[in-house]
């Protein structure tokens, strides 16, 4: 199916969306579905429509350099029609990327894990660091940043850190983010100021409503226990503590953030979907691991996507071979954008190439 075609068939659909939607007898359970289609191939449409009447005007310009006996009139219709002609492409590369297959999630909130990989504590205070650096991105973009969990190291370090994340286009921005990001550095324990390598794996799993992901309670164990902070300390005295297994799968979560054990069962039940849901979505994506922990890797060194190096200053991501030396400004989210951008731009470059 050529470009042409695919437009076509673009231009019908809205047509019919528009008679659906004006129909007195829509159905109102459809109704939101077709209205959301609808607003969405709407901006597609006037591109066409904008790409169409370029292509009527090179016509009408190409026919007056052929026809007009006039010089000077010639000459105006020919530099007319090379300056609509250098349009035309970008044009037409606009449409295609307004083509693309949308990612269903994409539009979905995220769920944010962040875990120490190698390299002992200062693994565990880059995992933190990090985290820090998706809660003030989101601060910037104005997303709400909600921490579900984190195991301290009881040195400043997270061994764990669990977000909830949400705004608009959450996961779309962030899906990149997922692998091992390494750290280079001399850490502040260091005596012989010798630079150390260490990891912290990144998971961005889109969340998961419960229409997406139908969990059976005979799937689930739920044990409840008593609540403890850092070093055992007791953080309250009563078994509101909860640890959900799904049995199917093996995934085990636990919250005990919260004081109360019906809030830490639905804290723990949110991810517990979204883990569920990531891992549908890697089976049904070829590109994409065939599970969560394949996503991430195992926090070994080799398997990064992004290295840190702070003598250096530089931030680089080795999926597109992008460096950054504003490594302060990566790290407070204020330069996030400029590698995010990157990757997006280099992921619909390669959906385009792939277009039959």
């Amino acid at each position: 199916m050529n470009l042409d075609q695919k437009l076509d068939k673009v231009v019908a659909r809205h047509q019919e969306l528009t008679a659906a939607l004006a129909a007195p007898d829509a159905d109102p359970k459809a109704f939101a579905k077709l209205s959301k289609e609808y607003s969405d191939l709407t901006p597609v449409v006037q591109a066409i429509e904008t790409l169409r009447k370029l292509r009527g005007e090179l016509g009408d310009l190409a026919g007056l350099m052929t026809e007009v006996g006039d010089p000077e009139m010639r000459k105006i219709a020919e530099t007319e029609f090379y300056e609509l002609k250098d349009k035309l492409p970008a044009i037409e590369r606009q449409l295609q990327m307004m083509l693309l297959p949308k990612d269903a999630a994409d539009e979905k909130n995220a769920i944010l894990e962040v875990r120490a990989g190698t390299g002992g504590e200062e693994a565990a205070l880059f995992a933190a660091e990090l985290f820090r650096m998706y809660q003030r991105y989101s601060a910037l973009r104005g997303w709400r940043f909600e921490v579900m969990e984190i195991s301290e190291t009881g040195l400043g370090g997270y061994k764990e850190a669990v977000a909830e994340i949400s705004g608009s286009g959450v996961f779309a921005r962030l899906k990149f983010e997922s692998g091992v990001h390494r750290v280079q550095r001399v850490p502040a324990t260091e005596a012989s100021g010798r630079i150390h390598t260490s990891a912290a794996t990144v998971a961005v799993l889109p969340e998961a409503e419960e229409v997406d992901i139908k969990i059976d309670d005979k799937d689930l164990r739920i044990d409840v226990f008593r609540s403890s902070g850092p070093g055992g300390q007791s953080v309250n005295t009563t078994d509101s503590a909860v640890r959900i297994t799904h049995l199917p799968t093996g995934l085990v979560v636990q919250q005990q953030d919260e004081k109360s054990q019906h809030k830490n069962k639905a804290k723990a039940l949110k991810i517990l979907r979204a883990r569920l849901y990531e891992m549908e979505r890697a089976k049904a994506e070829a590109e994409r691991a065939a599970s969560r922990r394949d996503q991430v890797g195992t926090g070994d060194r080799s398997e990064r996507i992004r290295t840190y190096n702070f003598p250096q200053g530089r931030v680089t991501d080795h999926r597109i071979n992008l460096t950054l030396y504003k490594i302060d400004k990566v790290v407070s989210g204020e330069a996030l954008d400029e590698i995010i951008d990157a990757l997006i731009a280099d992921d619909q470059a390669t959906r385009l190439a792939e277009l039959p």
